[in-house]
């Protein structure tokens, strides 16, 4: 049974920065793209970033672009989201979704497993 747990959220003032994990067991975690969502209230679950299995090829969402970033440690069975100058609208609850697959896909539907998610709140 894959299981995937993320660490590292927390309440942040505007312009500073968070590191979260996500530690995957239960399965080869380098044959998996990677990726970090995040949900706001009221809001759908959208893509932050994604990284390749082998740290490759990375996606991130136009407004996180110079901002965050994506990286993986496949002998550690972790993915890493690097959050620098955060904004209030950042807030969310951030998950971190693993895909069987080769592509970097955005779609929430075609990730396979889920974390449970954790609390990014920023303040202004």
């Amino acid at each position: 049974q894959v299981q995937l747990v993320e660490s590292g959220g927390g309440l942040v003032q505007a312009g500073g920065s968070l590191r979260l994990s996500c530690v995957v067991s239960g399965s080869t975690f380098s044959r998996y793209v990677m990726g970090w969502f995040r949900q706001a209230p009221g809001k759908e679950r959208s893509m932050v970033a994604s990284i390749s299995w082998n740290g490759g090829r990375t996606y991130y969402q136009d407004s996180v672009k110079g901002r965050f970033t994506i990286s993986r440690d496949n002998y550690k069975n972790t993915v890493y989201l690097q959050m620098n100058r955060l904004k209030p609208e950042d807030t969310a609850v951030y998950y971190c979704a693993a895909d069987f697959s080769d592509t970097l896909n955005t779609d929430v539907e075609l990730y396979d497993y889920w974390g449970q998610g954790t609390q990014v709140t920023v303040s202004s």
